[in-house]
């Protein structure tokens, strides 16, 4: 178990590396220089700079140095916790994001837990009713919420919520009302993708010796389903909590941009507009620590949820950590 932990950690450090150089090396192969970006956000036509103005400000944004000499001391500043200044807006990288973080979880947790509740009452539903005709479009609904693009959704929820009917604001980021329609957004994708992971889950748990063995003690089929179904069902849907939490994520990006929102995810947005590379690197860094750690713990906790499951060393085969 401790091997197995250990592989784990660095599984997830090897993650968390690989997103940081690939994200360096996509901002830097864009054919934009974030020089001249800088410039023109602060309104500065570059010939009107002498060379040693030029150089100057070319050192104090660090762009003087060599890309390898660049990625290192990003690389060395991350490892230390410290992300450096924004390019664009000459403040601490952390400050920026923790003057926008609260309004990104807040969004973030909420679509998470809404998602949870109608995955799961749709995937109950859809295997709990009989009539045929409904029971095919519950489980056909899942497959139809996860195809359309989010940017479809939340353009189609301020077109007819909030421009049609007037219940919503279209942006903003005050009042719970603001709220609705971007948690709406990220709910249909994430919710669709864990119900349809818990169907196809209920689908094989119902039709296991032990429920059958319930049902023929004349136990209801809502307590078949609650009592004894559901909590083997769910245990499958643990393993893409990870992807749920990263769907969330990187949805915000998406969300915060159309109905601006004053969140991390906007802040990414407008830092690669802008090319601010420790910003980008920042959120980006962000993101994948709240991925990777997700997922260690999920891994982690699974074996305690399900007694059945147990990391250990295989004898009869090469050494390796396998599932039991």
């Amino acid at each position: 178990m401790t091997r197995y932990v250990v592989g784990r950690i660095v599984q997830a450090a090897v993650v968390l590396w690989a997103a940081f150089t690939l994200t360096f090396a996509i901002l830097y192969l864009l054919p934009s220089n974030p020089m001249q970006l800088q410039l023109a956000a602060a309104g500065i036509e570059q010939d009107s700079l002498t060379p040693d103005q030029f150089a100057a400000m070319q050192h104090k944004f660090g762009l003087d140095q060599s890309i390898g000499e660049q990625y290192w001391q990003h690389l060395s500043g991350v490892l230390h916790g410290d992300f450096g200044d924004s390019l664009s807006q000459q403040v601490p990288v952390l400050d920026l994001i923790g003057q926008r973080i609260g309004s990104t979880l807040l969004l973030s947790v909420s679509a998470a837990v809404v998602s949870l509740l109608a995955g799961s009452t749709l995937a109950y539903l859809a295997t709990f009713v009989r009539w045929n005709p409904l029971r095919l479009v519950l489980t056909r609904l899942p497959a139809l919420g996860a195809s359309f693009p989010q940017f479809f959704i939340a353009l189609f929820l301020i077109q007819f919520l909030s421009f049609q009917l007037g219940w919503f604001p279209a942006t903003g980021t005050e009042g719970v009302a603001s709220l609705v329609m971007p948690v709406a957004t990220i709910a249909v994708v994430t919710s669709s993708v864990l119900a349809q992971v818990l169907i196809k889950s209920f689908d094989e748990t119902l039709s296991q010796a032990y429920i059958i063995t319930a049902r023929a003690k004349g136990l209801s089929r809502t307590a078949v389903h609650l009592r004894h179904a559901f909590r083997n069902a769910a245990l499958p849907a643990m393993t893409i909590l990870g992807v749920i939490v990263g769907l969330t994520v990187t949805s915000s990006i998406v969300v915060e941009t159309v109905f601006t929102r004053e969140g991390v995810g906007k802040l990414a947005q407008e830092a690669v507009l802008s090319q601010d590379v420790p910003v980008v690197l920042a959120v980006v860094t962000l993101a994948a620590t709240v991925f990777v750690t997700v997922n260690l713990v999920v891994d982690l906790l699974y074996p305690l949820l399900d007694p059945r499951i147990s990391h250990v060393r295989a004898k009869v085969t090469a050494p390796e950590v396998v599932a039991v």
